[in-house]
């Protein structure tokens, strides 16, 4: 199933990226052939602030993705947990 909206989403996203004026950003990418990249930056030195932001990135990708498919936030969560357990991020 594709999703009409992929292009003009990423669009929105790259052009959000490249005017705004961020505090916090998070961006993974999926490739076709299954390859990941993952880029996180603050703009804080604050080990609180950024713990904080990370909960953020994180809470508004579970609720997007228990909104669009037929999981609920648990359910996910718990598969984040695994998924991040398998990575190999050094």
């Amino acid at each position: 199933m594709a999703n009409p909206r992929f292009r003009e989403v990423r669009s929105e996203a790259a052009s959000a990226i490249e005017t705004g004026e961020l505090y916090s950003l998070y961006t993974g990418l999926v490739h076709e052939d299954g390859r990941h990249e993952y880029y996180f930056g603050n703009d804080t030195e604050s080990a609180e602030e950024l713990r904080e932001n990370a909960a953020v990135h994180l809470g508004m990708m579970l609720r997007v993705l228990a909104d669009r498919s037929e999981s609920d936030l648990d359910e996910l969560a718990d598969l984040a947990v695994e998924r991040a357990e398998e990575m190999d991020l050094r």
